[in-house]
């Protein structure tokens, strides 16, 4: 019987030959060199196309926004307690650039946003251009306050009206008939002001909804263009509250002045 150990053959199915193995590590250290050399390089061209692109997109989403606050939708960022309680400091309302036309002005009630310069504050502009241009494009994204030139107020009077303050219960009148201002701040008087003023063609008589904390038309009845703001001055029709979240709602007109006759006609008027 033979009892002696004999050598078994190795089985080359199950373990690799020593030439074998250094061969397959030689081959697997070429691959990752390859890899480090080439994969960095198409990452980081991949991150500077998603950084372009990303860019890209940014730039053409600024550019539309600005173009739809310009021409169609502006946000207005509300600085004073001046319309209180119809708007709130620090609300952002969406402002109508396409409300009005030479055949539909603004109206008796209508809450606008316009450009006072020349009606409540002086033409001349003294806002640094650099500064201005920054925080214009800023107002018009709703992330700045408004310029000091623009202002936000309910339209109480248009061209031909007569409006005076105060009638024996202390109403506005508007052409004769009292107007219960029923959106007035809580306690307010519709006017601490006596006033009796036609308005002239082409302009406005403005208030604002919190009288006792508005500087308004009659704080400016001696100044140039006796407090009337011109119709080409209004920037739009305030139409929606936008921000914040809670009080989100649409700004739904008054009919406080639906009973209002129209304007009589100037003397002499419709007479050849």
């Amino acid at each position: 019987m033979d009892t002696d150990a004999q050598p078994l053959e190795r089985d080359r199915s199950s373990a690799p030959d020593e030439g074998s193995t250094e061969e397959g590590s030689r081959s697997t250290r070429s691959r990752a060199r390859s890899w480090l050399r080439a994969g960095p390089g198409k990452g980081a061209g991949r991150l500077r196309l998603s950084v372009r692109t990303a860019t890209l997109v940014g730039a053409v989403c600024a550019v539309f926004v600005l173009l739809l606050s310009t021409f169609v939708v502006q946000p207005f960022q509300i600085p004073s307690s001046s319309m209180e309680p119809t708007l709130q400091v620090g609300d952002r309302i969406l402002v109508n650039k396409l409300a009005y036309d030479a055949a539909e002005p603004p109206a008796r009630g209508d809450i606008v946003v316009f450009d006072g310069r020349g009606s409540f504050v002086q033409e001349e502009l003294t806002e640094n251009p650099v500064s201005s241009v920054v925080r214009e494009g800023l107002a018009m994204l709703g992330l700045a306050e408004p310029a000091d030139t623009d202002f936000v107020k309910r339209v109480v009077g248009t061209g031909g009206d007569r409006v005076v303050c105060c009638d024996d219960e202390g109403r506005v009148e508007v052409n004769g008939a009292p107007v219960d201002e029923t959106y007035l701040h809580p306690g307010d008087l519709p006017s601490e002001v006596a006033f009796d003023i036609v308005v002239p063609a082409g302009r406005l008589w403005v208030m604002g909804d919190h009288r006792s904390r508005s500087s308004d038309s009659r704080d400016h009845l001696g100044s140039p263009g006796g407090g009337m703001v011109p119709v080409d001055r209004v920037i739009g029709r305030a139409d929606w509250i936008g921000w914040p979240f809670g009080r989100r709602t649409s700004l739904a007109p008054t009919d406080a002045f639906r009973h209002v006759p129209p304007p009589a006609p100037p003397p002499g008027g419709g007479h050849g």
